[in-house]
């Protein structure tokens, strides 16, 4: 009991008194405070002011609100803990991430793919059939539209969803393109009538690569007769003397000479659509001027004359009156039967399937004249 409980002037207590204090003090009810006066010597009840009131719950709240700050701060600043929304969105975040580099990784493949098609496109399918390469400024040009990436614009100018948007975009347009193009491609190989037969695009040796091999090739080497820097305009292929040179593709022998410097002894083969052929250091020649010759045809044999420093062949191919790498124009690891096969059809095509006369030489030099 924390008070006194009185009753009267006779500081007597009745009963009833008691058991109304107990409940109150059991149930938690406010009880009125009572206070001693010295003058009556009674006990008086005492009323506080109502402001103390607000003042203890404004004490309370900013206890409260301390406490909290407290909580926070310790939370983050000193155990440098996430919130749980923060830990939730972090989450999220390198959930996206991870799909952003999965993305960026397939689209670094798709552009790898994508350039090789590009490349031999230019190189080898648009060079065959005469048509010019696509300018780069066309390939790597976006899709048009007003204000397209307004919105991933918002996101910064360091975003890798909207570099990733406008890369997949750009690979979009470059694939519309290149899908275009082989289609012209296409559509002049369906109508070039005898072009694919004319054009060169065979090894002009047997690719037997334990009897041949690629020695010096096309571009930029050092002179292995006199020194000093050259561009190679072919390709050399290192045989044994007597090895068959056969013709790539068919056309007219515009030349046919036996030198002693330079090329030596050499053939030029005409295959028009802007195509040539040159063959040289032979050892012997089998074609005369103005004879019409087949893919697959046998021309001469290896040898090492001219400027030469052992048996091979030096092979070109100029197109439009450029010299251009000649390994575009052939598959050297092409099967030996599928080589062979081509040769065998180029025999039976002959009257005797054997070494060609002399009387067939002049009468197919005179129909190549006329």
């Amino acid at each position: 009991m924390t008070e006194k409980v009185t009753s009267g002037h006779d500081g007597k207590v009745s009963l009833g008194e008691w058991v109304q204090f107990a409940k109150n003090e059991y149930l938690c009810i406010p009880m009125p405070k009572y206070v001693l006066n010295p003058e009556t010597l009674l006990y008086e009840e005492r009323e506080d002011p109502k402001y103390l009131k607000y003042v203890r719950l404004s004490v309370a709240a900013l206890a409260a609100a301390g406490f909290v700050f407290l909580y926070f701060w310790l939370y983050t600043s000193v155990f440098h803990w996430d919130l749980p929304r923060t830990a939730v969105l972090k989450r999220r975040v390198a959930e996206w991430e991870a799909r952003m580099e999965v993305l960026s990784n397939r689209l670094d493949l798709y552009d790898r793919t994508l350039t090789g098609i590009e490349q031999r496109d230019d190189e080898v399918y648009r060079s065959i059939y005469g048509l010019g390469e696509i300018p780069d400024e066309v390939k790597n040009s976006g899709l048009g539209g007003v204000n397209r990436y307004a919105e991933i614009d918002l996101l910064g100018s360091n975003s890798t969803l909207g570099w990733s948007v406008r890369r997949l975009d750009k690979l979009t347009k470059r694939a519309y393109i290149q899908g275009m193009s082989l289609d012209e491609v296409g559509l002049l190989a369906r109508t070039a009538g005898d072009m694919l037969a004319c054009v060169p695009s065979v090894p002009p040796l047997l690719p037997d690569h334990n009897k041949v091999h690629l020695s010096s090739g096309f571009g930029y080497r050092t002179d292995p007769v006199f020194g000093g820097g050259e561009v190679h305009g072919g390709q050399d292929m290192a045989a044994a003397t007597g090895t068959p040179v056969y013709a790539t593709g068919d056309g007219v022998v515009t030349m046919a000479e036996f030198k002693s410097n330079g090329y030596g002894n050499q053939i030029v083969i005409d295959h028009g659509y802007g195509y040539q052929t040159r063959y040289a250091h032979l050892s012997a020649i089998s074609v005369s001027v103005g004879m019409k010759v087949k893919r697959g045809e046998q021309l001469g044999n290896v040898g090492s004359t001219g400027k030469s420093t052992g048996p091979h062949l030096h092979y070109e191919v100029v197109y439009r009156g450029n010299r251009v790498n000649p390994m575009n124009y052939m598959d050297f690891n092409m099967s030996l039967d599928e080589y062979r096969a081509l040769l065998n059809s180029r025999r039976e095509e002959t009257t005797d399937g054997k070494h060609t006369s002399t009387t067939e030489l002049l009468r197919r030099s005179k129909q190549g004249n006329g």
